[in-house]
């Protein structure tokens, strides 16, 4: 599984960076994507939509949320 830290990066940084990650992956493969940004928390799963990739898991806790994204 890949994994990318978006700590400390503010919007639209966060989607923008996901984006980029996902079109180097293969279908079925995963990505983590840990973010601080509270709006990340729209930004990505509307970015998900948008792709027709998968959000397998989203987790926040009092640090930030995670995601688990499935490469369509």
């Amino acid at each position: 599984m890949i994994e990318l830290d978006l700590t400390g990066l503010k919007c639209p940084l966060p989607a923008l960076k996901t984006r980029k990650a996902l079109t180097t992956m293969k279908p079925g493969d995963e990505i983590r994507v840990t973010c601080t940004d509270p709006l990340a928390a729209i930004d990505i799963p509307n970015l998900i939509r948008e792709t027709g990739d998968r959000l397998v898991e989203q987790e926040t806790d009092g640090r930030g949320v995670t995601f688990v994204i499935a490469k369509g």
